[in-house]
């Protein structure tokens, strides 16, 4: 591209905050496409301007350092608008799952004090309801005007003006409040800081490492959602750079691999089920992905017949990441050299990013030797301030700054780190957390339940799928087809159970509770490892 911002020079201080990124690419890179979404385009200058525009208009309702704004719609050049103004405010944005059902949004915006809500056309039905039930919700602001696209938001923010806001905050200050599902409970609330979005990067310079590279003319496709610590993270990696971000309302196959065509698309960020959709497409050949430079996956493991499948067809380099929320998306990385067709390491989630330790723990978080089978630990400068307002849940989950995965694994002389099962009861459904507790309650509202356990289960095209034990009371009956039905609208569609299995009862320890591994086993018989 000619750009001759490249060859500018970058002042010697990097920036350290996401409002110091978008003011220091606008001043470097004043023309060059920051954002394109369905052939509309934000030039660095115009995201700095616009996301100026957005947060004097958050100031003018009242909203400041510490308030909660959330966004829940699909993904648009809007939504990183939006994440940046709250950056520059010192607000706390807080990007919501569209496909959850209304009481699982009340809980996100209830529980997070949400005090301005931005909602797509889609979304305001439910939020409206919502308003009446959430005290903090001041505010419902309409992305949309009628059948335009962004036009309400716009309009809500016109009159503001376009100047810079004085510096309010740091790298430790709040910034995003992304919600990650437990195996108990409701979702909770991760904070994170700045530092989540620079340190690992910052090590990555420092180590000249190029796992996970950027170059200025990339155009890069965030595959993964906003509200996924993915998606969010990625995007701002990319802000960062001074890349090209391209953003899609939702991942289909078909629309991404014409953009890999039109755009030229060279950098992405997926899940290994949205690789498997892409090479089902139709014209999914090798001269489809010319352009393509790198593809980064993450969110669940990759089996291997799919990654042979991805180096033959793409011809790219891959790299996987494993991380989670808990974080900052960061904590071991799979590089392209060891993407090695028969090697043994492709079943490896990676060794730790420069700066990051990993460590293989005991039940009394004592350090294993190489070899040894326990919980995976990770030390991260990238990880959050805490779960919002859960400070014991905090305690439980970073034990003297190391954040416990909830995962099995094991590290190999090398340093390595090999998963083996899920010590929790997580279940991982296309890069998505579900947590079995709260499809479990919603099965028991059926007046025919009496209990019910809910585990994950291989899926070739989804990594895990749901897959439901149910007791039912003396005399009652129920069909899987009639507990579908009543789940619907009770849940998110991805969360239903796709298989049901009656039991007379569910196996127990000596203290009562459920042995939702023993059930769990039962689908994973004959497998190598027990995460998909």
């Amino acid at each position: 591209m000619n750009d001759d911002t490249l060859t500018r020079p970058r002042p010697a201080v990097r920036p350290r905050t996401l409002d110091a990124v978008a003011a220091r690419q606008a001043a470097d890179r004043p023309g060059h496409p920051a954002v394109l979404c369905e052939g509309r385009q934000l030039t660095y200058a115009e995201l700095h301007r616009e996301s100026n525009r957005t947060a004097h208009a958050l100031l003018a309702a009242g909203l400041g350092p510490g308030s909660r704004v959330a966004y829940l719609g699909k993904e648009s050049e809007h939504f990183y608008d939006i994440a940046l103004a709250c950056a520059k405010t010192g607000a706390v944005l807080v990007p919501v799952n569209w496909r959850l059902t209304r009481d699982e949004i009340a809980h996100i915006l209830g529980d997070s004090d949400t005090e301005l809500l931005f909602a797509e056309r889609e979304r305001l039905a439910v939020a409206g309801q919502l308003g009446t039930v959430l005290p903090k919700l001041r505010e419902v602001v309409p992305l949309d005007s009628g059948e335009d696209r962004g036009a309400g938001f716009l309009a809500w923010k016109a009159d503001r003006p376009e100047r810079d806001l004085a510096a309010g905050s740091g790298p430790d200050d709040a910034v995003a409040q992304i919600y990650t599902s437990g195996t108990t409970g409701l979702p909770k609330g991760v904070v994170l800081a700045h530092r989540s979005f620079f340190n690992v990067d910052e090590a990555f310079t420092r180590h000249g490492c190029d796992w996970v590279d950027w170059q200025p003319g990339d155009r890069c496709l965030i595959g993964m959602p906003g509200f996924h610590i993915g998606g969010l993270s990625y995007a701002m990696q990319g802000f960062v750079a001074g890349a090209t971000m391209v953003s899609m309302p939702m991942f289909v196959a078909g629309d991404v691999l014409r953009q890999i065509g039109e755009l030229g698309l060279t950098h992405g960020l997926v899940t290994p089920a949205m690789l498997q959709m892409l090479l089902d497409e139709p014209g999914a050949g090798p001269a489809a992905f010319r352009s393509v430079r790198k593809m980064i996956y993450g969110g669940a493991p990759i089996s291997g017949p799919l990654l042979r499948r991805c180096l033959e067809t793409m011809g790219c380099e891959f790299a996987q990441i494993y991380g989670s929320t808990e974080t900052g998306n960061f904590a071991a990385c799979l590089p392209p050299a060891d993407h090695v067709p028969g090697s043994h390491r492709l079943t490896a989630a990676g060794r730790a990013y420069p700066g990051i330790d990993l460590r293989i723990a005991d039940e009394d978080g004592t350090a294993l030797p190489p070899g040894a089978v326990g919980e995976v630990w990770v030390r991260t400068p990238a990880r959050m301030l805490g779960y919002h307002r859960q400070p014991a849940a905090t305690r439980e989950t970073v034990r003297d700054g190391w954040v416990r995965m909830g995962d099995a694994g094991r590290l190999d002389d090398d340093g390595y780190l090999f998963l083996c099962d899920r010590i929790n009861d997580t279940v991982i459904i296309g890069g998505e957390n579900v947590y079995p507790t709260e499809i479990e309650h919603a099965l028991a509202g059926h007046p025919a339940v009496a209990e019910a356990a809910v585990v994950g289960v291989p899926d070739e095209r989804w990594g895990e799928a749901v897959h439901a034990y149910v007791v039912l009371r003396p005399g009652q009956q129920a069909t899987p087809r009639e507990l579908m039905r009543f789940l619907r609208g009770r849940l998110a569609d991805f969360k239903i159970p796709t298989a049901y299995e009656f039991l007379a009862e569910l196996p127990r320890n000596p203290n009562g509770k459920v042995l939702r591994r023993t059930l769990r086993d039962r689908l994973w018989q004959g497998r190598e490892r027990k995460v998909n």
